[in-house]
């Protein structure tokens, strides 16, 4: 999770991640499904945060523009 983010490229990378850009209420507004190394996305500007997960996870949940997505913390092993 990139906070704050409106923006994100891909140079120096060496494989393609999933973005979902989401708003201050947890929106999604822009997905980008496999984005590929030396790539970028768009500008934002209702973004307040870009989530980067596997390649393929868009897919795979069937994420979407207008979903709402919900995240806590995840609580470290004792």
């Amino acid at each position: 999770m990139l906070v704050p983010c409106r923006g994100v490229h891909m140079f120096g990378m060496r494989y393609a991640v999933d973005v979902v850009f989401v708003d201050r209420r947890g929106v999604v507004v822009a997905t980008y499904p496999g984005l590929a190394p030396g790539r970028r996305s768009k500008w934002h500007g209702r973004a307040v945060a870009a989530l980067e997960v596997p390649a393929g996870t868009l897919e795979t949940s069937g994420t979407q523009t207008g979903d709402a997505l919900e995240w806590r913390p995840c609580l470290e092993a004792a």
